[in-house]
Formats: structure tokens, C-alpha cells, sequence
């Protein structure tokens, strides 16, 4: 892991409307390292991640991506950056076939061909299955196949960084932990990732570095491996 910062946040705060759903936010997660947000429903995780993707603009304090301030950028202009929102519920084209969804994911940075190959060559690597349901619907896929999809299209961007919301959701216990040593095996190649989880004991697992939600504000921070040893930390979080 590098010692260079790829996203910091300065005393954030963001909500809808009037109402303030995140206070005085700080984080920073590192060039190839592997972070985790943690907190119940509510705390304002979701929330976040929008406000890192531009799609929810921030009451104050300043986000910086890569050296450069993000904090009042529009999402396709922060996407062409090269910070890439795997969203909750996948929300895939199910209309549209795998290769179809896979193509969408190259749009903002549009590869040349030999560059599209490559990417073709990458996401089979890490999801065999899809390469098989290359023209299959999207919508025809299993829960577990339209989060893999959803993975790769992301990746087919050339992301310099993820945000990954709740990979997790509703999924069987086998496919959650492919899911998650994909995570890991990206993160080994050098990819920096903001894992948002409610699975708080997988998180803490392959995350390096931890941060805790609680109603909008960040109550806890520091080493993952720490967090899983800390009694209030697994009290709280990890139901023991």
C-alpha cells in the first residue's frame, strides 16, 4: 500500500433538502488500499457514496479525488476521473444483454480496440460465468451473476478507485464469498476500494482500514484487523 491519498474528505456534511444527514466527515483512504464503511441501516452510508459520485451535492466541506477537489462536480465528470460507484441493487439494463452491459460501462472513457479486448480479458478472468452469458439477458441472470455483471461493468471503465455499495445484498452465502475474494483480489492488484457494508464481520475481514457510521457522523476508526479484536466494537457490530 502507498503512502498517497487517492480520496480525502474534509469535514463533510450533506442531506436532503433541509435535513443534514451526514456532520463533519473525515476520511481518506490510500492509494491501493482496501477501507470499509460500516454502519446499520440509516447511518448514511448510501448517502455518502452520492455525495462521493456527484449525485448528491454536499452542504460543505471539500472532497478531493486523485489531487484533485471534487466537491461540487457533476457525476460524469467525477466518473471520467476515474471514481466508479458500484451501486446498491446492482441496477443493471436487464433489457440489454451481458455484453450489452458490459459496453455501457466503457462509455465515459470510450477504449480503443485493443484496450476493449484487454478489458474483455480482465473481467473473464475474474467472472468465467459471464463470458458464457456473454448474450444472454442481463435480467435472465441469478442474483449472484447480475452482482458479478455489475462488478465488471464497473471495471470496464478502467477505474483508478470503487466505491462499492453493499456487494453483499441479498445473496447466498457462497456467492458472498466469491464476491468478496473478488473484492480482495482486486484490492491485491493495486485497485484502492470504499467497501459500504452491513455484513460488518466479512468487511472487517479483508478491509485494511475501517470506518464506523453511526447517524451520520464517524464514532470509530483505525485498522480493520484491530476493529475485529476491539469487545464494543464486536458487541455493537458483529452480534458477539
Amino acid at each position: 500500500m502507498s503512502n498517497t491519498i487517492i480520496l480525502k474528505v474534509n469535514d463533510l456534511s450533506a442531506g436532503y433538502g433541509r435535513v443534514e444527514v451526514l456532520r463533519n466527515i473525515n476520511l481518506e483512504v490510500h492509494q491501493g488500499e482496501l477501507a470499509c464503511l460500516l454502519g446499520a441501516n440509516g447511518a448514511g452510508k448510501s448517502t455518502l457514496l452520492r455525495v462521493f459520485s456527484g449525485v448528491l451535492d454536499s452542504f460543505q466541506g471539500k472532497i478531493f479525488f486523485d489531487g484533485k477537489e471534487i466537491t461540487h462536480r457533476k457525476p460524469e465528470s467525477i466518473v471520467s476521473l476515474g471514481l466508479i460507484q458500484i451501486p446498491e441493487g446492482r441496477q443493471i439494463f436487464s433489457s440489454l444483454s451481458v455484453k450489452q452491459n458490459l459496453l455501457l460501462g466503457t462509455y465515459a472513457r470510450r477504449p480503443g480496440k485493443q484496450k476493449l479486448f484487454e478489458l474483455f480479458t480482465f473481467v473473464f478472468r475474474l467472472f468465467p460465468v459471464l463470458e458464457k452469458k456473454l448474450t444472454n439477458l442481463a435480467g435472465d441472470l441469478s442474483g449472484g451473476e447480475q452482482q458479478m455483471l455489475a462488478i465488471a461493468r464497473g471495471l470496464m471503465s478502467r477505474p483508478k478507485m470503487l466505491l462499492l455499495d453493499e456487494p453483499s445484498l441479498g445473496l447466498a452465502p457462497l456467492v458472498v464469498k466469491n464476491i468478496l475474494e473478488v473484492i480482495q483480489n482486486l484490492s491485491s492488484q493495486g485497485i484502492p476500494i470504499l467497501l459500504v457494508e452491513q455484513n460488518a464481520l466479512s468487511a472487517l475481514s479483508i478491509a485494511k482500514m475501517a470506518y464506523i457510521l453511526e447517524t451520520g457522523k464517524i464514532v470509530n476508526q483505525g485498522i480493520a484487523a484491530d476493529m475485529l479484536g476491539n469487545d464494543e466494537v464486536r458487541k455493537r457490530y458483529l452480534g458477539r
